[in-house]
């Protein structure tokens, strides 16, 4: 019996229930990152769990505490959650302690995911920036899995060392599909380095963008983003085209506990994606 069974009604309705999930599968990324495959244990909870490309869960460890993690798999996959965990504080610490067969507790999902009903037919320029490239993942897989439905597609990903580069089985599979551009760049290459050098708004002038009809997915570093986003709109492209996925610490998932206000905006539940004119002035300010 697992430490949730008794308190856990099936449904995934209600924002306070922790649903166990088994890891069925551990895929290491890099070092203190792995990649978690976890499976519902209740049937119905598996059968009615949906979720947005781009959301995120709280992933609970019994006894230690829960974290918010980002959603990598595709919203149609019907069997399975992909969460990539980096350890970074004591609960995600404990969690890269357990193996296949483990369980972990989920509430969730949470917040609001990329447009992609909105993207359908558009040219998209996805801007990723370190380990930043998870919450859009998912939404990425989607789009190839329905790759007739969108337009050209250029994927941007800039790291700081090849260290730092995940999913890179990914990014070759990605940079396979048709009208899809794939560039990555580090800022501190080694010499086993291959692809491009320098920060990734540089590979911005590299790619054709055909502006009227361009939607942009950026996440990672919000330096990043507060300096990609307006070499965009230089470009042409509506500052309401833009879509950015922002960090902050989060707790409750829910909006009660303030831990991830942002200005007037809580983004646990008004967020992580956002529309950049809707935030752009509050990128880099102190105190928000």
């Amino acid at each position: 019996m697992t430490p949730f069974s008794q308190a856990i009604a099936p449904t995934a309705s209600n924002p306070y229930l922790i649903h166990p999930a088994t890891i069925v599968e551990k895929i290491g990324a890099a070092d203190g990152i792995d990649t978690y495959r976890l499976r519902f244990v209740d049937e119905q909870v598996r059968r009615s769990y949906r979720f947005s490309a781009g959301q995120f869960n709280m992933v609970y460890l019994f006894g230690v505490g829960e974290v918010a993690i980002s959603i990598v798999s595709d919203p149609d996959e019907p069997d399975y959650l992909d969460h990539t965990i980096r350890v970074a504080g004591r609960v995600t610490s404990a969690i890269s302690q357990l193996q296949i067969g483990e369980v972990l507790g989920i509430r969730g999902p949470f917040g609001q995911g990329w447009p992609l009903s909105e993207a359908q037919g558009r040219d998209l320029v996805i801007v990723t920036g370190g380990l930043g490239c998870a919450p859009v993942v998912g939404a990425i897989e989607y789009i190839f899995r329905r790759r007739n439905e969108y337009g050209a597609v250029k994927i941007l990903h800039g790291v700081k060392t090849p260290h730092d580069l995940l999913y890179r089985e990914r990014f070759d599979t990605w940079r396979r599909y048709p009208d899809t551009e794939v560039l990555l760049t580090s800022d501190q290459p080694d010499k086993a380095w291959h692809d491009h050098v320098g920060v990734v708004t540089e590979l911005f002038e590299l790619v054709s963008i055909d502006a009227a009809r361009t939607m942009v997915f950026m996440c990672g570093p919000e330096i990043m983003m507060r300096l990609g986003a307006p070499i965009l709109i230089d470009r042409g492209i509506p500052a309401t085209s833009i879509y950015v996925s922002l960090e902050r610490h989060m707790e409750c998932g829910i909006g009660l506990c303030g831990h991830c206000q942002m200005g007037p905006y809580f983004l646990c539940k008004d967020g992580p994606v956002m529309r950049y004119d809707r935030v752009a002035r509050l990128l880099g300010s102190e105190g928000v």
